[in-house]
């Protein structure tokens, strides 16, 4: 049937409406003309599939993902366009599957994002069911590249009275740039970063100290100039609200209509004597990350700070380094944001792999020998030998340059916004790292998230919001952190949890840890355990709640996915 409903006639189809389709939009030709960029396959029984159930068809010339959901058929590309997790793994609920690694969503008919991280869509391709058989015809290139982008509008004003500056070229700014000409802005679009690279994907940073910002980068310069994103790179600037203009150092101006600020966070600064010995980094750019592995070599790495970048940091020593030592104010890991438990197999975790912990301490000295590190001196009195030092001790806020601005900021300097990311001034929106915004779960409490996923989801808000369609972050924070070859997923608010409930084996390291607020589960935390951090942020993000009582009994069977095979 033309609807696609799986029956003996079913007409050949696209999944998917055609505004939103891949360049897989076959239909468009006459089936005559480019064939050959094609590949049409036989991948099942129509019976082989239950409704709500994935299968990963193999089509000669790539992999697809195969769907079955209300009785109709739909394929799509079958590796997240993120980090490339097998999305069959993942969960099928609603019309969307989540990614089982970090929680990107895509609509099953068109293979649009529709939840963060990550920046392009899936292809999707055609199905149809002949004789009971199920058929694909797929784009051989879209098999190959399993992403694509959204059709963008171009910059065609000549005057530029409408111009956009994003002072950022983090993900919000890049999500917020991309939104708007997905969404037919055609003026001036100017991305302005103090930094000296392309957008680059720096959680990876802590993890692959080696990676260089070519590896990292999210969009090459071409593309950007593909599509009239302007960026302008190691650029300061201040703000003057009224004039609607932004000044940069060498004294050039920049009249904006809207301004989006994401400028993200800085390291806490710390008091300690001999602050202007070398070799002593905040990790913050490609070049600190390879400066850090190549000092690190055969030498005593030290860690201040047990942060999830710190702790990215020491694990990624540990195969470089001769020694690896990590200094925290808590008397364990991660225990404010993951509970005492999971901050204790963690900590194993290292101790196992040779990193040595001095908690409950802090450091007094730096001493260098020649302007370079030599030792760290603890206030307990205890002198560590260290050839190089990372502080991982926390940030603050990146919005000293707007403290005059008339932009409001809060008591620990981050920007307040509205739910469409609106600041307290006309025009002028914020997204990300620096600012508190107000948080459905928590009764529009305004609370800051510094995670990855959602400074996506503030850019993609603040560019509606600028063309007058309102939207909100409805989203459910998603986070991980990897170490070891280990991976911990993180989604929800955990913020002044009162319990933990675990499931699974904290020992063997295959757990799922659920974080309660009085009698609700506000935030779970998983390894070896997908899709199971997935699951949940699809139960919360339906607005339902998840009840403490419901994960107490041990079965939790209910939130595993049977659906793919």
């Amino acid at each position: 049937s033309p609807n696609g409903k799986a029956s003996p006639f079913a007409d050949c189809r696209p999944n998917g409406a055609l505004g939103h389709g891949s360049e897989d939009d076959s239909s468009l030709l006459p089936l005559n003309l480019k064939t050959r960029d094609y590949v049409e396959a036989c991948v099942c029984h129509i019976k082989d599939l239950e409704n709500g159930q994935m299968r990963e068809v193999d089509l000669g010339s790539g992999r697809a993902l195969l769907i079955k959901e209300h009785g109709e058929f739909f394929a799509m590309g079958h590796k997240c366009p993120h980090y490339g997790a097998p999305l069959v793994k993942g969960v099928l609920s609603k019309g969307h599957v989540r990614c089982p690694w970090h929680g990107a969503c895509f609509n099953v008919a068109t293979g649009d994002i529709e939840d963060f991280p990550g920046l392009d869509c899936l292809p999707v391709f055609q199905v149809r069911v002949e004789k009971e058989k199920v058929i694909i015809r797929a784009n051989k290139q879209a098999l190959q590249t399993q992403k694509r982008s959204k059709p963008m509008a171009r910059c065609s004003s000549v005057i530029h009275s409408n111009t956009v500056v994003a002072l950022s070229a983090g993900p919000a700014a890049l999500v917020c740039a991309e939104t708007l000409r997905q969404e037919g802005f055609t003026d001036r679009i100017v991305m302005c970063t103090m930094d000296r690279h392309p957008p680059y994907d720096r959680p990876k940073l802590s993890k692959s100290l080696e990676s260089t910002a070519e590896q990292l980068r999210l969009r090459s310069v071409d593309f950007l100039q593909d599509h009239d994103i302007e960026l302008l790179t190691e650029k300061e600037v201040t703000v003057d609200v009224k004039t609607h203009t932004v000044t940069f150092e060498d004294g050039l101006k920049m009249e904006y209509r809207k301004l989006f600020i994401a400028t993200g966070s800085k390291p806490k600064p710390m008091n300690y004597k001999g602050n202007e010995v070398k070799n002593v980094f905040h990790l913050q750019t490609p070049e600190d990350a390879n400066s850090i592995a190549r000092l690190a070599n055969n030498k005593n790495a030290v860690i201040v700070g047990t942060s999830f970048v710190g702790m990215e940091v020491a694990a990624a020593l540990t195969d470089k380094a001769h020694s690896v030592s990590v200094i925290g104010i808590e008397s364990l890991p991660f225990k404010k944001a993951l509970g005492e438990k999971v901050g204790k197999v963690i900590m194993k975790l290292f101790e196992a792999n040779r990193v040595k912990f001095y908690m409950l301490n802090e450091v007094s000295e730096m001493i260098g020998h020649h302007g370079q590190l030599k030792e760290v001196v603890l206030k307990s009195g205890k002198v560590l030998r260290a050839d190089v030092c990372v502080i991982g001790a926390g940030s603050v806020p990146a919005s000293g340059f707007l403290k005059q601005s008339g932009i409001h900021l809060d008591s620990k300097g981050f920007i307040t916004v509205n739910k469409m990311m609106q600041t307290n001034v006309e025009g002028v929106f914020a997204g990300g790292d620096v600012v508190t915004f107000p948080f459905p779960q928590r009764n529009n409490k305004k609370v800051n998230i510094p995670h990855w996923q959602m400074a996506h989801v503030h850019g993609r808000v603040a560019a509606l919001s600028m063309m007058g369609r309102a939207s909100e972050a409805k989203t459910v924070p998603y986070f991980w952190s990897a170490m070891f070859g280990k991976t911990i997923r993180y989604a929800g608010y955990g913020d002044g949890f009162d319990d933990v409930i675990i499931q699974g084996d904290l020992d063997e390291l295959r757990f799922v840890a659920f974080y309660t607020r009085s009698e609700e589960v506000v935030a779970v935390a998983s390894m070896n355990y997908d899709p199971i951090v997935s699951r949940v942020v699809e139960v919360l993000g339906s607005g339902k709640t998840i009840k403490k009582r419901d994960v107490e009994t041990g079965d939790i069977s209910w939130l595993i996915d049977k659906g793919s095979h």
